[in-house]
């Protein structure tokens, strides 16, 4: 193989989601066995994180990165699941020691890094992230809330994706129906208490409604404060690249009023929805909504950003 086909090579699969690159595809692009494993040596510019799996650099590889060589190495049929899964539909839970994969029931596979790796009958149809076959969200909060043992992020795996539209309670039952018992016990205590409350529509609806909308994905549930880190208030969504935030829920009780005057003080444009508008059925009220949102990020962009930050509790939008 001359050189410059090695380089044509490199360059084609040097944007490779997360790095990570199969030597099959490698051979495919025209690069040797001899010219992977010679790059892939202690010292050389890649690693071969799996046999069939090569990371295209030399440094330790993140977590992402080995669940999708683990995923690649494994091949068809494999499927993410549990927080790492809930990541990469945009909840921010922070994950367990181990990832976790599906495969098929009759598939024997040993992975040279530690993950909780499932054999099961019962396989889901995944959802592609970048690529990235991974869960739907009912089945992935199950896999790994039957697996946690910590009462308090029990509680918090269960609720989080509920309270941002991401599934609802009657959809985690169902799951819970469908598969393993095995660990189910505490889950469905839990479930048990749990309801779709008005604050878990109006955030699914809001979901909804910017997925229309030509803005970017907002954060959600969201504290200013100024740079001194004094609060100003809070709002549902918020685009901190022009300091915008919307309100649709209903304002804390005896301060919502001065919270607006705080932050229309520090020049924050806030736009405010009420519940009834935002999960009315009717068109128009749909379109009166998106339209006032687009019309306050314009302003918002062109005026200076005020300065003002957020805490780091927020949560970007799937």
């Amino acid at each position: 193989m001359t050189q410059l086909s090695t380089v044509n090579t490199i360059a084609t699969f040097g944007t490779a989601i997360d790095k990570i690159v199969s030597p099959a595809d490698l051979r495919a692009g025209g690069m040797s066995r001899h010219d992977i494993d010679r790059r892939c040596r202690p010292g050389g510019p890649w690693r071969k994180l799996f046999p069939r799996a090569v990371l295209l650099h030399n440094s330790e590889p993140t977590r992402a990165q080995l669940v999708r060589a683990a995923v690649v190495h494994l091949g068809r049929d494999t499927i993410v699941t549990g927080v790492d899964a809930l990541q990469a539909h945009g909840l921010g839970l922070p994950p367990p020691p181990l990832p976790h994969l599906l495969v098929p029931e009759y598939r024997r596979a040993v992975l040279p890094h530690p993950m909780l790796l499932e054999r099961t009958t019962l396989l889901p149809r995944p959802v592609y992230v970048e690529g990235l076959p991974v869960a739907p969200v009912a089945r992935a909060v199950v896999d790994a809330a039957r697996r946690e043992t910590d009462p308090g992020r029990l509680q918090e795996l269960l609720t989080v994706p509920i309270y941002y539209g991401l599934c609802s309670a009657d959809q985690l039952r169902a799951e819970l129906d469908r598969g393993c018992q095995r660990g189910t016990r505490e889950v469905r205590r839990l479930l048990r208490g749990l309801s779709s409350t008005a604050g878990t529509f109006l955030y699914a609806a809001a979901r909804r409604l910017l997925r229309n909308l030509p803005l970017p994905p907002p954060r959600w549930n969201v504290e200013v404060e100024d740079l001194e880190g004094r609060p100003l208030g809070e709002v549902d969504a918020w685009w901190d690249e022009v300091a915008m935030g919307w309100r649709f829920g209903t304002e804390p009780a005896g301060n919502g009023s001065r919270s607006s005057m705080a932050l229309a003080g520090a020049d924050v444009i806030v736009v405010t929805t009420s519940p009834r508008q935002l999960t009315s059925d009717q068109d128009e009220d749909a379109y009166l909504i998106g339209t006032e949102l687009v019309r306050a990020f314009g302003r918002a962009a062109r005026r200076g950003r005020p300065r003002v930050r957020t805490n780091s509790r927020a949560l970007v939008a799937a």
